[in-house]
């Protein structure tokens, strides 16, 4: 088993989605709820990763996926983008919130002729922690 690093993480978030793009799955036939799509390919990903790779594994309580190398990982949807705030404290919103993020953005589409649906993952994205304050709150501040 290697150790997983940053760089390894976004090869293989990159293989990952090309490969789960091709994927049907029955589980996901007629979910809308995007959260529950979230936790699927969480927890498909881990588990693609650990196959290769030594790596700690977040929970819930401490809020990154991957606590080892500072990341969270999040899913969501290019119909409806993520609106919920990862930010804890107006700090964070200047900042940075202190970890970096791996992005997962997916249009989801239902074959009613299998009853299964597809995941096309379009993005794949890291942002690094240094990039991960609220862009209009900082160019706000740094207008005045």
């Amino acid at each position: 088993m290697l150790p997983l690093t940053v760089e390894t993480l976004c090869l293989e978030a990159a293989q990952f989605s090309a490969f789960e793009s091709q994927h049907s799955e029955p589980s996901l036939y007629g979910v809308t709820d995007g959260k529950a799509v979230g936790t699927y390919l969480e927890q498909k990903f881990k588990t693609y990763l650990t196959q290769n790779y030594e790596f700690i594994l977040g929970s819930s309580a401490s809020g990154i996926d991957f606590p080892g190398l500072l990341v969270d990982m999040k899913v969501t949807s290019i119909r409806q983008p993520q609106s919920s705030c990862p930010f804890k404290s107006a700090r964070q919103k200047i900042y940075g919130l202190g970890y970096s993020l791996i992005i997962f953005v997916y249009d989801k589409v239902d074959n009613s002729l299998n009853s299964s649906a597809k995941l096309n993952i379009l993005h794949t994205v890291y942002v690094s922690a240094n990039r991960t304050a609220d862009f209009q709150m900082t160019r706000g501040i740094r207008d005045i």
